[in-house]
């Protein structure tokens, strides 16, 4: 690869995970806010007790990730900013020894999943992660519809697996056959 492209390559706007310490995701994503960058925060609304009452309050996910659609210059930069106040790391490609971008049909595949608003999720960390691949599909109804990743049995159910390499997997509730349509791999 040529210095010229991988120059190009850093400031090209990409989706970036961020592992952002002390679980300050929404402090992070105030400061991507002012300078206008899109950013994404996989939440779970939880119902907490205060005093006699019940409210519901918005919290990650998955604590202390996020992910930031930037040029991979600009995460750097940041990273340098916030290192004394909202520290975070980026998720890096081991072989490349470069952050790892992530592709918008991967991204948008995570979101549809993790914000169509289903309480069963379960979110898998990318190094717990140790099922035998499954049959490729994609959902076709529901409230998954469009989202694609892969068939497995967790804890007896069949649910479907959609990846970030290296980053996360969430697991879905149990989809019904009708609901999937089998992808061929290539």
């Amino acid at each position: 690869m040529s210095n010229n492209s991988t120059q190009e390559n850093i400031q090209q706007n990409r989706w970036y995970a961020l592992k952002v310490f002390y679980n300050r995701v929404f402090s992070v994503g105030q400061f991507l806010l002012k300078d206008d960058i899109r950013y994404y925060i996989p939440t779970v609304e939880r119902e907490v007790k205060i005093g006699n009452r019940t409210a519901k309050r918005r919290e990650p996910a998955i604590s202390s990730l996020m992910f930031a659609y930037a040029s991979e210059q600009y995460l750097q930069d940041l990273q340098k900013r916030l290192k004394n106040t909202t520290p975070f790391m980026l998720y890096y490609d081991r072989e490349a020894k470069r952050p790892a971008p992530i592709s918008d049909h991967e991204m948008n595949i995570f979101m549809l999943v993790t914000s169509a608003g289903e309480q069963s999720l379960e979110y898998i960390g990318e190094d717990m992660v140790n099922f035998e691949q499954g049959t490729h599909v994609r959902v076709t109804g529901g409230p998954f519809e469009g989202a694609e990743g892969y068939i497995h049995r967790i804890k007896g159910d069949r649910r479907l697996i959609v990846r970030i390499e290296g980053v996360v997997a969430v697991a879905t509730a149990y989809i019904p056959n009708s609901f999937l349509q089998r992808i061929e791999d290539l």
